[in-house]
């Protein structure tokens, strides 16, 4: 009985063990469902097909702990992305390491601008960052000119995100370590988490508030601009429309994930697993024979029980933190 006891306490006081839970639930459903889901094509194409998705799922997280939020995202990947494309189209440069590096230092100037107009202009987030979003995409479609990088204008550099690479599965796995230590261990981590918890009282500890807020914009516009030059390396091709309105699915992914839209509570695992959940959802509703249309339907019902789920859990949490004080 003390066991059970413990494991429920176990379950109910972490938000990642919750999770785990419900992801292992929503596998089992769909397995039986279309027992072919777990086949190893299927699991490296879940990955793969939301490689962005999750790489751009850690620089909202640090966005959100700072009670913030950015959705110029994809507009960002798809002004790198762009530009990336139609410098291999027109042959002004075909070095892969080159490449990564120009997209992501067009990202990372994106995000420091954003950074900048939040922290110093004191606008909220949300305004400067719709602003963004028209702005970054408008200039996608400014710079293409009607034009368009294809698979055989990509040709070498897709190699890198083409089907059986291991580029974007290296790639997350590198950035995921990386953000774990950088949250869990550092002292920077540590300013993130604080910022967001209680702005005024960082401020009273000696903690650079703006130069905080406009890092952690710096880390997303960053990790999008490297997510657009994965763009077209995954899909051979540079569009300007690439991503469109995809930046619910990593606010999603991170709301999914326990990051709290009032900052100060997340982590880089719950945020994982809430990715996951999303890139589980989008490859199954397919296999399952659900329609195109109805889709997005029951993506939005499920996504909205797992958060619902995880109210509870924090609730619970909560309570139980409580309890201990009062003892």
């Amino acid at each position: 009985m003390k066991k059970d006891k413990s494991l429920i306490k176990t379950i109910t006081g972490s938000r990642e063990a919750s999770l785990v839970i419900v992801l292992i639930i929503l596998i089992a459903v769909i397995t039986v469902m279309s027992p072919s889901f777990l086949s190893p094509t299927n699991i490296s194409q879940i990955f793969r097909n939301n490689a962005l998705t999750m790489l751009m799922a850690l620089g909202m997280l640090c966005v959100m702990l700072t009670a913030g939020i950015d959705i110029s995202i994809t507009s960002t990947l798809a002004f790198s992305g762009m530009i990336i494309g139609l410098m291999q189209k027109f042959d002004y440069l075909h070095n892969t390491f080159l490449l990564f590096v120009i997209g992501i230092l067009i990202g990372t100037a994106c995000g420091v601008l954003n950074g900048l107009i939040i922290a110093k202009g004191k606008v909220a987030p949300i305004i400067c960052t719709m602003g963004a979003m028209y702005i970054w995409r408008g200039m996608a479609y400014v710079i293409s000119n009607n034009a368009w990088a294809s698979g055989a204008d990509v040709a070498g550099f897709s190699d890198f995100g083409k089907e059986g690479s291991f580029g974007p599965y290296i790639i997350l796995i590198i950035a995921y370590i990386a953000f774990f230590v950088v949250m869990k261990w550092t002292k920077f981590g540590r300013k993130i988490y604080a910022v967001g918890s209680n702005t005024e009282a960082a401020r009273i500890s000696g903690i650079n508030v703006d130069k905080t807020i406009i890092s952690v914009y710096a880390i997303m516009g960053l990790l999008a601009g490297l997510a657009g030059v994965l763009s077209v390396s995954i899909y051979a091709s540079a569009q300007p429309n690439m991503q469109y309105a995809k930046e619910m699915d990593v606010i999603a992914a991170c709301v999914i994930g326990g990051v709290s839209m009032n900052g100060g509570r997340g982590s880089v695992v719950g945020t994982f697993l809430g990715a996951l959940i999303i890139a589980i959802i989008a490859k199954a509703l397919p296999l399952v024979g659900i329609s195109a249309i109805a889709q997005n339907l029951v993506k939005g019902v499920i996504i909205l029980v797992v958060v619902v789920l995880n109210v509870i859990t924090q609730r619970m949490m909560d309570k139980q933190a409580l309890a201990r004080r009062e003892m």
